[in-house]
């Protein structure tokens, strides 16, 4: 499958499977996370692999997400408090765990998995289960699984107005 491909058939997944993933199968994910780009190369993040299935299901309690609790794993994507800001104003934290994560759904679709970005959560809650420290913010949650559910593709905006050349 290509990348475009995957981009084109990547959905959100909120029915899973009862089916777990191998430690192969998780571990291939992180890999696309760890080789994922950075701000200034500086890999300030850190993503926490949860499998146990009772965190699971106290993660999705937590963040009122229930379907995620039928997930086979949830990668949560942390990266300190503000340590370095670029230029532009924005925490390089956020955008590094996004382009991480990012690289972790397409490949999830290559590998026949679903996932699904959650970003409704109570940081302080779901820092303390996961034991992620002070200096630390959860940027997004994402559960992943084999998928139960084949959703259509969400309706896009016209391409004409969200895309626009040289100037806004």
């Amino acid at each position: 499958m290509d990348v475009r491909t995957a981009i084109e058939q990547r959905r959100s997944i909120r029915k899973y499977a009862d089916r777990e993933l191998s430690r192969e199968e998780v571990d291939k994910l992180l890999s696309a996370a760890h080789l994922a780009p950075s701000a200034r190369n500086r890999q300030e993040w850190r993503f926490i692999a949860v499998t146990d299935k009772s965190l699971i299901r106290e993660i999705a309690e937590a963040s009122g997400q229930g379907f995620a609790a039928d997930a086979s794993l949830i990668i949560a994507g942390a990266g300190p408090e503000p340590s370095y800001v670029m230029r532009s104003g924005t925490p390089a934290s956020v955008v590094d765990v996004t382009i991480a994560l990012t690289q972790v759904s397409l490949l999830a679709v290559e590998m026949g998995l679903g996932t699904c970005w959650i970003g409704g959560f109570p940081q302080d809650e779901i820092r303390e289960l996961l034991g992620v420290p002070d200096e630390y913010r959860v940027v997004m949650l994402l559960s992943v699984g084999y998928p139960a559910e084949d959703p259509a593709p969400r309706p896009r905006r016209p391409f004409a107005e969200v895309v626009s050349y040289n100037r806004f």
